[in-house]
């Protein structure tokens, strides 16, 4: 592993954070010697972030740590545009109100991972439709048009994997990069900041910000990416088998957080230790060695870890509780997924799907053929099967992890 001279650098290179940087060794010399505010943004198309923003939230909260100031940039003005990264098609278009809301909502979750306030490190939070509101669109063109070329814009991956796949592409969505380039070199005009991260889907647009910087106004600033993080299955960091892993509680239970933790493979639980959490590197070093069951203690050190994070301490003991009452003891915890049915019985299908322990009634029934389903602990192999109600609420699951409750209304 490269050795920096900086706090900065020497801890996201350690826990594994770092891919791409434009220029290490100045970026590194600048963090040895003055506080570095720096910058991720954040577009606000739901009311909750999800898992797979959590590495970029979790490199703020490194920045930091490390003596540095966090620059949290909500996309009131570029949520408006959309990002055509890894998308094959146009995003739905959101109301200035629903953006709004979308904003206060995720900034619920910042404020666990990061200290805001009007110190030099303290975190703040700015929304980039407060400068991108008030460009007029001929002064764009001129001002900041003029350094971006079509011919290099076609080569970026967001634009070009779009068009290689004959996915329409709007003019609209054309002009998000040249806006995320122009948020960079506003930040840095007016806050100073002097570095832009990002996940390295992102290399291409934050690369823009750096240049524009330089041919607009002569100073230098940087850019750093972390890998694409991936299990070990290959799959993207983000999704469960019912879909998004959201770090707002209204969107996802306590119980199902940690448990989206708790079942990570055994491959992972050294990575996530280290990028997730914020558990010495020496324990992490002797919780991914263990073997066989005893790996086990050290997801159950992730989940708990991690929960308490985005949580809170007690959310997280409670979602242990939950875990370790429904495995040790198999009986209903209080923080499992729930839902209420007006009559005496349930479709054991519509059941699965409701709770969300599946993705369709489709793949309900494959599970009950399969048979992964169970009722109070009882495997149901009848794809016709009801779930009959009494004064007790009834568990309903999904192999041996995935757990809900159904309850008489």
């Amino acid at each position: 592993m490269t050795q920096y001279t900086s706090e900065l650098l020497n801890l996201l290179a350690s826990r594994g954070y770092i891919h791409q940087v434009t220029d290490a060794s100045a970026l590194d010399a600048l963090a040895a010697t003055q506080i570095v505010p720096g910058y991720i943004g954040f577009d606000a198309t739901a009311p909750s972030l999800h898992v797979g923003n959590l590495v970029s939230i979790m490199l703020l909260r490194r920045l930091q740590q490390a003596g540095h100031k966090p620059v949290v940039v909500m996309g009131g003005g570029t949520t408006r545009i959309g990002d055509p990264t890894g998308k094959d098609e146009s995003r739905k278009m959101l109301s200035d109100e629903t953006i709004e809301s979308n904003i206060a909502s995720i900034r619920t979750a910042f404020e666990r991972f990061l200290t805001f306030g009007d110190g030099p490190t303290d975190a703040v939070m700015v929304n980039n439709h407060d400068w991108l509101g008030k460009l007029g669109y001929i002064e764009l063109l001129q001002s900041v048009g003029t350094h971006f070329t079509i011919n290099r814009m076609l080569t970026f991956d967001s634009v070009k994997l779009r068009l290689d796949r004959e996915q329409p592409m709007t003019f609209l969505e054309f002009n998000y990069m040249i806006l995320q380039g122009y948020d960079y070199r506003h930040l840095n005009k007016t806050m100073g900041v002097r570095l832009q991260m990002g996940g390295s889907d992102q290399w291409g647009n934050i690369i823009n910000g750096v240049e524009l910087t330089r041919r607009m106004d002569g100073r230098e600033v940087f850019g750093l990416t972390t890998p694409l993080i991936t299990k070990s299955d290959g799959t993207k960091m983000g999704k469960s088998v019912s879909g998004a892993v959201w770090l707002n509680e209204a969107q996802l239970p306590h119980y199902d957080y940690r448990q989206f933790w708790r079942n990570t493979d055994d491959k992972d639980v050294g990575k996530f230790l280290r990028l997730f959490t914020d558990v010495p590197l020496d324990e992490i070093a002797r919780l991914e060695a263990l073997e066989g069951s005893e790996i086990n203690a050290a997801k159950e050190v992730l989940a708990n870890e991690a929960t308490k994070l985005c949580r809170g301490e007690d959310a997280a003991q409670r979602a242990a509780e939950t875990a370790r009452a429904t495995f040790a003891e198999g009986s209903a915890g209080a923080d499992l997924p729930t839902i209420t049915v007006a009559g005496d019985d349930i479709a054991l299908v519509d059941a699965l799907a409701e709770l969300g322990l599946v993705a369709s009634k489709g793949e309900a029934k494959r599970l009950i053929k399969g048979g992964g389903a169970r009722v109070d602990g009882e495997p149901v192999k009848d794809e016709a099967a009801r779930v009959t109600l009494g004064a007790e609420p009834v568990r309903v699951s999904a192999g041996k992890k995935l757990h809900g409750l159904v309850v008489r209304g």
